[in-house]
């Protein structure tokens, strides 16, 4: 019951389960509670992954420049050609296409999220 109310007032609805899956994830000594150097482990993963998703949204926001959600061809243009990036049009269709994991012809945040959390150097 604590750590619901913990993390009730840090924002967060955590479910039995999830709540649950935190303490087995950080219960070091098995004992099914958390003492405090495991709940500090616990918010720092949580904090760290907060944070992260934050920051992609940030990007994702720099990219969307028109505020619907979703990453155009052009929008995605626009951006690498104000980097500095010489990018074709093929090359950006070829970029879109690689992220598009629902074949709409856009990037979404979660599609954007995980092509920036990919391992470009992974087998496909």
């Amino acid at each position: 019951p604590e750590l619901r109310t913990v993390m009730k007032s840090l924002g967060q609805n955590p479910t039995q389960d999830e709540l649950e899956d935190m303490i087995h994830e950080v219960d070091v000594n098995d004992d099914g509670q958390i003492d405090f150097g495991e709940f500090l482990v616990m918010m720092e993963r949580k904090m760290s992954t907060t944070s992260q998703r934050a920051e992609f949204e940030e990007a994702f926001k720099v990219f969307d420049k028109n505020g619907d959600g979703k990453i155009s061809f052009e929008e995605l243009r626009e951006v690498l050609g104000s980097l500095g990036e010489e990018v074709s049009d093929q090359d950006v269709r070829d970029m879109i296409k690689e992220a598009d994991m629902n074949n709409d012809g856009f990037i979404d945040f979660q599609e954007f999220m995980l092509m920036m959390t990919s391992d470009p150097q992974a087998p496909k």
